[in-house]
């Protein structure tokens, strides 16, 4: 499947580098050449005879070898790569690539290219929850940066989590993804609605909610990645705009479902925003002031409209495929089930999203995808992963006229 594709692996340091090795003889197996960067650090996981007994290729570790930059060069050497491929992404590598750091070869490759990039992450549990890794991996995720993994799983630090490389396969599929599938969605049109909507009551409060927006970023990001011409209506988030992505961002639940009106037509629809039920039927123009003893104000509020239902049940124009996302804290396969018939919509992805699981506004989610066909759970993954895989499956979905 990847015959004459050419692939330039970065391989960073950390444990799971030893993989990187799978990775090699993977490709190569494909049909691809692979050249490869070995990190500083990478080499204290693999040595570059390995590297070089795998790839066939010679391994390629400093910036300021005077033969290599003579021979190849780091510019030449990322520019001739059809993909650039980073297993294991470690938390320093990403956090260089979004400081658009050149402080080594494999940094250097990674800000001089002009090619297509996967990174495949890896790292300890809470290296990857942290605030700084989840904020750089958004960075380059919003430049156009692929991802793959990480899943979850023990490591070898003994700690239990999301972190761990996605295994050689996965990688390799990854790859042929992003080189051989081109664009499966081309020519389509989606719709994505994210984060929460910001109901008024005066010009200082508001009723609002706790998502993040980060799933329904990954998705838009995920199906301009596969071709089609994506729309992200969005409510107040700090996340930045997804590359390739019309983003439109709203506060109220009507602007969001004028927002979505005006996007159409589209093929795909897909709504993960956390749309207020609610909102204040007269908003004060100023302030509520607290008076004595008159105790709290009275607020009237009404329903917000249905976007999803409203969408799902146009009678002329309709997307093919209307995607509704279900934020349960209990029951939540039964709950999904009564949604999918309620909301009229193709598709529902369920999730748990009580408090102890950490899905509202957290990095990883676990899904049951429901349809008239049944439903199937995925493990817990990173919202990235979680957005690459239902992608591909509306991909098969249009592909196959099936989900």
């Amino acid at each position: 499947m990847l015959a004459g594709k050419r692939i330039l692996l970065i391989i960073g340091g950390g444990i799971a580098a030893y993989k990187s090795l799978e990775v090699i003889r993977l490709l190569r197996r494909q049909g691809a050449s692979v050249r490869c960067i070995l990190t500083e650090a990478g080499s204290r996981f693999v040595t570059p005879l390995s590297v070089a007994g795998l790839s066939g290729e010679r391994v390629y570790e400093d910036l300021f070898s005077l033969t290599d930059e003579a021979e190849m060069g780091h510019i030449r050497l990322s520019r001739e790569a059809d993909l650039l491929v980073v297993a294991p992404a470690t938390a320093n590598l990403i956090a260089r690539m979004a400081q658009g750091r050149a402080d080594d070869l494999a940094a250097t490759a990674l800000l001089a290219t002009d090619k297509p990039v996967l990174l495949a992450p890896a790292m300890n549990v809470r290296m990857w929850h942290h605030p700084a890794t989840q904020e750089n991996l958004a960075r380059v995720i919003a430049r156009g940066t692929r991802t793959v993994g990480p899943v979850e799983g023990s490591m070898a630090c003994g700690e239990y989590g999301i972190g761990r490389l996605a295994e050689p396969p996965d990688i390799v599929e990854a790859v042929i993804a992003a080189l051989t599938s081109g664009k499966p969605l081309a020519g389509r049109r989606a719709l994505v609605t994210a984060g929460p909507t910001l109901e008024a009551i005066d010009p200082i409060r508001f009723i609002s909610n706790r998502s993040s927006g980060k799933q329904g970023y990954a998705i838009a990001s995920a199906l301009a990645e596969a071709g089609a011409a994506t729309t992200l209506v969005t409510g107040p988030t700090s996340i930045p705009a997804p590359a390739g992505v019309n983003t439109v961002r709203v506060e109220a639940a009507a602007d969001m479902l004028a927002a979505c009106n005006s996007a159409l037509p589209a093929d795909i629809a897909v709504f993960t925003a956390a749309v207020a039920d609610w909102r204040v039927d007269s908003t004060s123009s100023e302030k509520i002031k607290k008076q004595d003893g008159a105790g709290p104000p009275q607020l009237h509020l009404v329903e917000n409209p249905d976007i999803l239902r409203t969408i799902a049940t146009l009678p002329k124009g309709r997307p093919s495929l209307v995607i509704g996302f279900a934020a349960e804290t209990q029951d939540v396969i039964a709950h999904a089930r009564t949604k999918l018939a309620r909301k009229a919509c193709d598709w529902i992805v369920a999730n748990d999203v009580a408090p102890a699981t950490g899905v509202l506004g957290g990095d990883e989610n676990t899904v049951h995808v429901v349809s008239a066909a049944g439903e199937e759970t995925w493990p817990k993954l990173a919202k990235q992963e979680v957005a690459r895989r239902l992608v591909e499956r509306v991909a098969r979905h249009f592909g196959r006229g099936q989900p």
